[in-house]
């Protein structure tokens, strides 16, 4: 997102502050670029947050989900433009009449996932109703993973984002979509074995999870009456059914702090979680209490994280999500010998002429660096051509919004084109 507003041709049109509590990360992020001015600023204070936004046109948060309505309300106050990369949460949306009322532009979902998916999704589906073609049923993936490349890891995975929210996917809320006519609900602990396959060509095989409420997207695409909704989370097959463990477990409840972290050890973690039995290992009653094979790979993935040694955990407080999570950073954190890639994918059928054809589009997206990872480019990148948008007043609409309107798509994807980042289509003829 720096990049793009620094080296843009559009770029002499405007001044680019960043700000964030890290300065000496900021620094070297904004080092390159002579023209933008990084200045350390601790935004969780409201003080902080209203000096900086009084002196803008145009807000970029990218702050975690939870401040950006706290921004939003100061933007309000101030009458500035805002663009994010989040999801439009109830609280955002109920901003909407009245940003609208101030002619303001509070422009939401416009990272990768949500944000290319929205864009993308909208781009074909005005091209098939253009030829009068019926949607039978949507179907949406996207995840971020590691690139083949990289050294080998029996996950095939590494964090290539925030690790919380790794840690805590489907926590959040119910998972609802429609499938052939029938509303389904999975429940948190059943949502990391419903699990969809589906193979990209030139990348081989991945799995899919249901991700959050894919119904609230069904009138935004215009797909009212549509027999299938379903968005998911990809990750390489077995991810998901070692993950489960963690669930069963309780690994990665965030309600409650644990007791004794300050001397709790990976295996001392685990065991907390186990029924107390004077001789078995903590092996043995994992096994035993989830049913897992003694020869199961998914034991070779625990003990590739070292889930069974003595090796301390390394905080003085927690919650068991949060204790997870720093277990995992260990092994999970990306090295300079790590690339990352980003896969959407994305199934349609529809009808037309009496005949149902099935449509199918992919993106591939892989990092340079362990900085300038793929992540960053397909997040940052349409963050950065919104607010480009927004700033030369292009967004006509008003209000809290998504990218739906081929006013924002249409030139975000021939940008993000150019950059290399675009899908390939493939259309079948169904028997």
């Amino acid at each position: 997102m720096i990049e793009y507003l620094a080296t843009h041709e559009d770029a002499k049109g405007w001044a680019v502050t960043v700000l964030d509590q890290d300065e000496k990360a900021l620094s070297a992020k904004c080092a390159p670029y002579p023209s933008i001015q990084a200045q350390g600023a601790d935004l969780s204070d409201p003080n902080t947050r209203a000096n900086w936004i009084q002196q803008a046109d145009v807000v970029v948060s990218m702050l975690p989900a939870f401040m950006h309505i706290e921004v939003a309300k100061a933007c309000l106050t101030y009458e500035k433009h805002l663009v994010t990369a989040s999801y439009v949460s109830p609280e955002m949306a109920a901003l909407h009449e009245e940003a609208k009322a101030k002619n303001l532009v509070f422009l939401n979902e416009c990272g990768v996932d949500p944000g290319i998916d929205h864009m993308s999704t909208m781009e074909i589906l005005e091209k098939l109703r253009a030829k009068g073609a019926e949607i039978t049923s949507y179907e949406s993936f996207c995840g971020g993973i590691l690139a083949p490349e990289s050294p080998s890891n029996p996950w095939q995975y590494k964090f290539t984002w925030n690790p919380r929210n790794v840690v805590l996917a489907g926590a959040g809320g119910a998972v609802k979509f429609i499938q052939e006519g029938l509303y389904k609900f999975i429940p948190y602990h059943k949502l990391f074995r419903r699990t969809e396959f589906m193979t990209i060509p030139g990348y081989g095989r991945f799995e899919g999870y249901a991700n959050r409420d894919s119904l609230k997207y069904i009138s935004a695409y215009g797909l009212d009456g549509v027999p299938t909704m379903y968005r998911g989370t990809l990750r390489r097959p077995g991810f998901c059914r070692a993950w489960d463990v963690f669930v069963q477990l309780g690994a990665t409840d965030d309600s409650y702090p644990m007791e004794g972290v300050a001397t709790m050890t990976h295996r001392s973690f685990l065991n907390s979680f186990l029924a107390y039995h004077a001789s078995d290992s903590v092996e043995l009653k994992l096994m035993h209490y989830l049913q897992i094979p003694q020869d199961s790979e998914l034991m070779e993935l625990f003990e590739w994280l070292g889930l069974f040694t003595d090796e301390p955990v390394g905080l003085q407080k927690g919650s068991p999500a949060q204790i997870l999570q720093a277990i995992l950073e260990k092994k999970w954190t990306m090295t300079d010998e790590d690339r990352d890639m980003l896969v959407m994918w994305h199934r349609i059928f529809y009808r037309q002429d009496g005949q149902t054809y099935r449509l199918e589009s992919s993106m591939v997206c892989k990092g340079k660096t362990v900085q300038n990872t793929a992540m960053a480019f397909t997040v940052g990148l349409p963050v950065a051509m919104a607010t480009r948008l927004v700033a030369k007043g292009l967004v006509q609409d008003r209000g809290v919004l998504m990218p739906l309107k081929k006013e924002v798509y249409g030139p975000i994807l021939k940008e993000l084109a150019d950059w290399g980042i675009r899908f390939d289509e493939r259309v079948n003829l169904e028997s």
